[in-house]
């Protein structure tokens, strides 16, 4: 039904960048919310940004000022930019989306199935 798909991870040094991207698509989906977690071994999943459509972006206080998200609407994608990259960092990143598969149905969050961002120290 609906696809989410990273792309954009892979191995930096500390103090570096990377820009992730995260592309929708349905046939009819409608988002409301796409954001991005992180998951490193041993520890849960934790909120690093997401980006309201219509609306504004917010941030975990660890990643304030370094990171950005952003939405390309017309291609239902969002982006994280992500900069002064810590060895803390290093997670896999999970985007979702959150929307509507049927006008005036329920909200649904959809999964990307993750992309390994490694900072190296």
């Amino acid at each position: 039904q609906v696809q989410v798909v990273e792309s954009g991870g892979g191995l930096v040094q500390p103090g570096g960048s990377l820009r992730l991207s995260c592309a929708a698509s349905g046939s009819t989906f409608s988002i409301v919310v796409m954001g991005w977690y992180r998951q490193a071994p041993g520890k849960q999943r934790e909120l690093v940004a997401a980006f309201i459509s219509g609306g504004s972006a917010n941030y975990a206080d660890s990643v304030k000022g370094r990171f950005t998200i952003s939405r390309d609407n017309a291609l239902n994608t969002a982006y994280l930019q992500m900069n002064s990259l810590k060895p803390e960092d290093t997670a896999v990143y999970y985007c979702h989306a959150d929307g509507r598969i049927k006008t005036g149905g329920p909200i649904f969050r959809y999964w990307g199935q993750g992309t390994q961002v490694t900072v190296s120290s």
